[in-house]
């Protein structure tokens, strides 16, 4: 929270700030095509020699104007720099062009959100996911559209989501299995990762993936490639409907990046279906990436912007919560928070829950 508790710009440095705000759309595709196009890894192999416009033209084949206005957005965004007409990338540049973190973001901003963000008054008026019409009309949620969404977007989507989750399962599975569960339910599963992960890391543990029908049977297809089938069952349901009892008996339950797809009230219902579901004496564990437990203001700020996805795509009315926020909707649910570790790989904090 220290990042943004005081003004730091000077008033120059602030219209200067404004500019770049006023100009994000114009900033970001120019960036992205930049990446995309081969212009910026072609000035990068150039290394300190650079490469004339000329010279980078022919090697990318694209019209001398376009990559010259390209190349001159560049300059003003930081990418590149110029000296005797030959361009070199910076150190901005070297990053949008191979920083994996980068790539997934700018991925996930512009096949996932781009053209659906314009609905964004929208779906902050209403909300609902008023963007996600970009995509069709049938759904009520991403969640829902997301076994049929363009492979493209598919892959960004889930490249996104596994990028923020997979380094910190490692870290985490010694924590979770530290009280030996036997019987583990996976919320939100996905296509089954974290799953896997355990019934590889414990081999007596069995494993129940909960998720929409359409997110289960890309699981099941996920989990059978791995011959795990035998370890781990799968309950389809849609956690929205408070009708839905969770399947009983668990000692442990798993929550992984799933609960901020959802609104307070609705985390606090998910929270108390999971009181009746858990056994007496097991825990929670909740693996989440809250904005004000972040090492770097660049985080908070990612998971802070991360947020209008939810609103204007996913479904309306969640986002990256402040984990103070997160934790009076776990107190609602009658459990407490008996363990909390945070900066978890990337960004991840984990929280453990039992029963009050």
């Amino acid at each position: 929270m220290e990042f943004f508790n005081k003004e730091t710009r000077t008033a120059l440095q602030a219209i200067e700030y404004a500019q770049w705000i006023a100009h994000a759309p114009m900033v970001f595709q120019a960036s992205r095509i930049l990446r995309d196009s081969g212009i910026l890894q072609a000035v990068c192999d150039s290394k300190k020699k650079g490469l004339t416009l000329e010279e980078i033209t022919e090697k990318v084949k694209l019209p001398h104007y376009g990559v010259r206005v390209l190349l001159e957005s560049g300059l003003g965004i930081g990418l590149v720099i110029v000296n005797d007409d030959r361009y070199t990338v910076t150190k901005t540049g070297h990053f949008i062009l191979n920083d994996a973190m980068t790539r997934a973001n700018m991925d996930f901003s512009h096949d996932v959100c781009y053209n659906g963000m314009f609905f964004l008054e929208d779906s902050i008026k209403n909300e609902k996911p008023e963007g996600l019409k970009v995509f069709g009309d049938k759904w009520k949620t991403v969640y829902e559209a997301l076994s049929q969404l363009p492979p493209k977007v598919q892959k960004s989507w889930f490249g996104f989501d596994h990028f923020y989750s997979d380094d910190a399962f490692p870290l985490v599975l010694p924590l979770v299995f530290k009280n030996k569960p036997r019987k583990l339910l996976d919320i939100g599963g996905n296509t089954g990762k974290w799953s896997i992960a355990c019934a590889n890391y414990n081999k007596d543990v069995k494993i129940t993936i909960v998720d929409l029908p359409g997110q289960v049977n890309m699981a099941k297809a996920n989990i059978a490639s791995h011959g795990l089938s035998d370890r781990i069952d799968f309950h389809g349901t849609n956690i929205l409907d408070e009708s839905q009892k969770l399947p009983a008996g668990y000692d442990a339950i798993w929550m992984s990046q799933f609960l901020d797809c959802f609104s307070e009230k609705e985390i606090i219902s998910i929270l108390n279906r999971c009181h009746d579901a858990i056994a007496e004496d097991g825990f929670v564990y909740i693996l989440e990436p809250f904005w004000d437990r972040q090492r770097f203001e660049a985080a908070a700020f990612s998971l802070q912007q991360t947020s209008l996805y939810f609103t204007t795509i996913a479904n309306g009315n969640s986002q990256m919560y402040d984990s103070r926020v997160f934790v009076k909707c776990i107190e609602a649910a009658n459990f407490d928070v008996v363990e909390q570790i945070d900066q978890i790989g990337v960004s991840q904090s984990l929280l453990k829950l039992k029963k009050k």
